[in-house]
């Protein structure tokens, strides 16, 4: 069809138009201007418009030659023009739209026909459709051109749908398809290929251990994903589990023995997975030999062995913790006589920066109260000061020689009727400086004298490390020398410094923690550089200038005996592995307690199943996680995800172990940390008598022998019938303290006295990991004592990406596992005004009632200041009176006498 538009005469000479005409061609404009012609689309809209006028139009045309305007042409065919010109426009936007559409269906039947490949395959195959399958076939899924609204459209267009490829049915069940949950489609052959596996493998699901094997070890054993996190409650058999999986791998032939290894967090563990597995192996008919069972450390070992052609060295004093903390002491000691530097940095580190500051809005613990109630903290020099930063001057003024007096400012608040710190006082005799430091709320300071050289400072200051500057050079101005002495003789009611042994511990622990992560001492700067601005940096930045030369103290001492440490061993592991140096033989990987893996751990275990079509299967409990000082980080179970990618996280909540009163107790008290993974925890024992029980006495001294009445009590108890003996025919009893030091409450001569009917044994709460017994006694519930004074330092975090910040985390879930040793009761004893604030947390969830060895109820006032003693009655030089049993801490007594 072919359409003719030009100007009238007319309107060319009025609107000094050139000879113009337009002619249409199928689907194409011809233009002719003075003899010049242009082509263009008709659909090409962006080339062109039309400006009406009163009398004529004028058509505006883009070229190559720039902007042509071409007037005069009648309304009524500009009118035409346009009307052409949109019809086109549409026919040509439903001809791309019906292009676009078939295009899409082409890319949508192509990735339908991967997916039901992959489907098709694993039906076939009678096997796990693994996530990591999953992700690589829904990765290919291809942005479509147009998306999935526009393209119903055009199925829903009457005059489009005709003309798509395919029949209308054909299409509809298509985009069905294609928009359907594919992730519950897989989930949905996957629960499909359980059910089956579950009867194909039930023989062996039923002999593979000792007892037929519970719902959810079948699952775990069954599950072949690529990766899977079993979270294991105490009790629940993840050994048998892992040890089952093994077997169903191999009988399935789904890979053989020497593809699978099972990594152990000690030897002791390792021997026990390899003799756990030779049984069950046998039990089936099926040959263990070539399974490997071993530690982290072991396999790291033969990975470089095998790239390098030699055996890695670790010296004695890398492994064993006693020799680690020995010959770091004695770096230390070398360190220090080499440099005076840093023998006063360490020491202004124990005396002065032992403690850090709480983020602003909590409150530091209190060294105690006075008789008013006030809560106070002691200094080095044995003032009572109102606060722990006011604390941090006074020391730091102690320990550089400098006298001086103190005087607190406190102000009331309203609000609770008590004081609170506010600005405070330093006085310098001799000098004319006075000194004012005040929290960043607090009010103003107070005038002095006229001749007063006055110095003010600040709570953010502090943080920052700039008070001691200005102070530092306040006091040289007034002739005031500093004299750093870390032997200057301590008051003996002055606060005791951090002991050495102690910094050293935490060094060792801080170096494990950064060498696991791969942090270089750059890394550590900007970590400490990107904290919150309320953080003690200064103290952060103290620590890591004693933490540089110390680390690389330690490598320069592997370095001497051409040898290196596990953390070194897990990450040049790791990275053979990860550089394609060295090839895993192994399809399936299993990691034991995966709680207590370290972050150098997680990168072997990610390293060894990098391929494709490789499994990891770690087991563990968060709630367990109880070996930070050793390297542990409890983020590698929390954040699975974020370390192995994509993963099933199964659950093992059913326990063999504790009574349901017991897991429900314990539960409630760990499960109080929001970060520890959420779980139910059911129990199959039976109860017999109370899982929980606790005896208060009246000191310390007597808990001897109550913990002797309370065994000879049992020993009756067992003679008589009225309690049934073990399997071996005696009670099992596992006393078990925070410390080696508890041993002591034990009654002398306690194992020949009761071992013919009880069979007990002391052993640390870290010891007993793993292990169970009928009974549990925990010797000193006491504050202080369990949970630990000496949580875990801060300055940890900064060695740590995601460190656990919920206030006595590690000695929560070290608790726990005391806890859950028991098979019938946990007994606990603690004596009055000094209970353990673990214990008040089970008795404010009516979990245990604290009695006399008799039973008697006990009915006591706690004190309402300090929160740990009670209100005693005592006898002075003017008789009885009211006081808290915490004194001399806490000094208050009720009314005020």
């Amino acid at each position: 069809m072919t359409h003719y538009w030009s100007p009238s005469p007319w309107g060319r000479r009025l609107s000094r138009s050139p000879h113009w005409h337009l002619r249409r061609m199928d689907d194409r404009f011809e233009l002719t201007v003075d003899a010049q012609r242009y082509s263009l689309a008709v659909a090409a809209s962006q080339a062109w418009r039309v400006q009406r006028g009163p009398l004529w139009a004028t058509l505006w045309f883009a070229t190559e030659d720039g902007d042509l305007r071409l007037g005069g042409l009648p309304d009524a065919q500009a009118h035409e023009l346009q009307a052409l010109w949109s019809a086109s426009v549409n026919v040509r936007r439903l001809d791309q739209r019906l292009e676009e559409a078939n295009e899409a269906l082409a890319q949508v039947r192509a990735w339908l026909t991967e997916a039901d490949a992959l489907l098709q395959q694993a039906d076939a195959r009678h096997c796990w459709l693994t996530l990591e399958q999953q992700q690589t076939v829904l990765r290919r899924r291809p942005t479509l051109p147009l998306d999935e609204d526009a393209l119903w459209a055009v199925f829903d267009d009457p005059t489009l749908r005709p003309q798509l490829d395919g029949t209308a049915a054909e299409v509809e069940d298509d985009l069905l398809r294609w928009a359907g949950d594919w992730e519950a489609r897989f989930a949905s052959h996957n629960e499909a290929h359980l059910q089956y596996a579950r009867s194909e493998a039930a023989e062996l699901l039923a002999r593979v251990e000792r007892r037929p094997l519970s719902g959810e070890q079948a699952r775990a054993v069954l599950c072949f994903d690529s990766r899977v996190l079993v979270v294991a409650a105490a009790g629940s058999g993840k050994t048998s589990t892992m040890v089952a999986k093994a077997a169903y791998a191999v009988e399935r032939g789904l890979m053989a023995p020497d593809q699978i290894v099972m990594l152990a967090f000690n030897k002791g563990a390792a021997s026990e997975l390899q003799q756990r597995t030779a049984a069950a192996f046998a039990r089936l008919g099926l040959r263990a030999d070539d399974v490997t069972a071993c530690t982290f450390h072991a396999l790291g070992r033969q990975i470089i062995g095998k790239v390098t052609g030699r055996m890695p060295e670790v010296p004695s004093w890398a492994v064993d913790a006693a020799q680690g903390f020995n010959h770091l002491a004695d770096i230390i000691d070398r360190l220090k006589d080499r440099s005076l530097h840093f023998r006063t940095q360490w020491d202004m580190f124990r005396l002065v920066f032992a403690r850090d500051l709480p983020p602003r809005g909590e409150t530091a613990p209190a060294d105690g109260w006075d008789t008013e109630g006030n809560r106070y903290v002691r200094t080095l020099r044995g003032e009572r000061v109102g606060n722990i930063e006011e604390c941090v001057i006074a020391d730091w003024l102690f320990y550089n020689g400098v006298d001086y007096t103190y005087e607190p400012h406190p102000v009331l608040d309203t609000a609770t009727d008590t004081w609170q710190p506010g600005c405070a006082d330093f006085f310098y005799p001799g000098t004319t400086l006075y000194h004012v430091h005040r929290m960043d709320d607090a009010p103003g300071v107070h005038a002095r004298g006229s001749d007063a050289v006055r110095l003010e400072t600040t709570a953010a200051q502090l943080r920052s490390g700039e008070l001691f500057d200005a102070l530092s050079d306040a006091l040289t101005a007034h002739d005031l020398a500093l004299d750093p002495n870390p032997d200057r003789e301590l008051p003996e009611d002055g606060a005791r410094p951090m002991p050495d042994s102690e910094l050293i511990g935490l060094l060792r622990t801080f170096i494990s923690h950064a060498k696991s992560n791969g942090l270089s001492m750059a890394d550590l700067a900007e970590r400490l550089r990107r904290l919150p601005e309320d953080r003690f940096k200064h103290r952060y930045r103290l620590f890591l200038e004693l933490a540089t030369p110390v680390l690389h103290a330690w490598d320069d001492a592997l370095a001497a005996e051409n040898a290196i440490d596990f953390e070194d061993m897990l990450n040049q592991a790791a990275e053979y592995l990860e550089q394609e140096r060295y090839q895993s033989p192994y399809l399936l990987v299993m990691a034991d307690e995966f709680q207590d893996a370290s972050r150098a751990r997680a990168r072997l275990c990610r390293a060894l199943v990098q391929a494709p079509g490789r499994h990891l299967f770690a087991v563990g409990d968060d709630w367990q996680s109880i070996n930070r000082f050793a390297g542990a980080d409890v983020s590698v179970m929390t954040r699975f995800d974020d370390i192995f990618g994509p993963s099933q996280v199964l659950q093992l909540a059913q326990t063999f172990r504790c009574p349901q009163a017991l897991c429900d107790a314990s539960s409630r008290f760990i499960s109080r940390n929001p970060a520890q993974i959420a779980k139910q925890v059911r129990s199959s024992t039976p109860a017999q008598g109370a899982a929980l029980q606790a005896f208060q006495v009246s000191s310390r001294d007597r808990l001897q022998d109550a913990i002797y009445q309370y065994l000879q009590r049992l020993q009756q108890q067992v003679q008589s019938g009225a309690i049934a003996p073990g399997p071996n025919g005696r009670l099992t009893v596992f006393v078990l303290g925070r410390y080696n030091a508890e041993r002591s409450y034990l009654p002398a001569h306690w194992t020949s006295r009761f071992g013919a009917d009880l069979e007990l044994s002391f052993l640390t709460a870290h010891r007993a990991k793993g292990a169970e017994a009928d009974i549990v006694i925990l010797p000193a519930m006491l504050e202080r004592s369990f949970p630990s004074a000496r949580a875990d330092d801060p300055v940890l975090g900064l060695a740590m990406p995601h460190a656990d910040t919920f206030p006595l985390s590690e000695e929560r879930r070290l608790f726990y596992v005391a806890l859950t040793r028991a098979r019938r009761s946990v007994v606990m004893f603690t004596v009055q005004g000094k209970r353990s604030p673990f214990l008040d947390e089970l008795v404010h969830d009516d979990a245990v009632a604290v009695t006399t060895l008799n039973g008697e109820p006990i009915r006591e006032q706690a004190c309402p200041v300090c929160g740990g003693g009670v209100i005693v009655q005592r006898t002075g030089p003017y008789g009885e009176f009211a006081s808290c049993s915490s004194y001399p801490r806490c000094q208050y007594k009720p009314n005020g006498r």
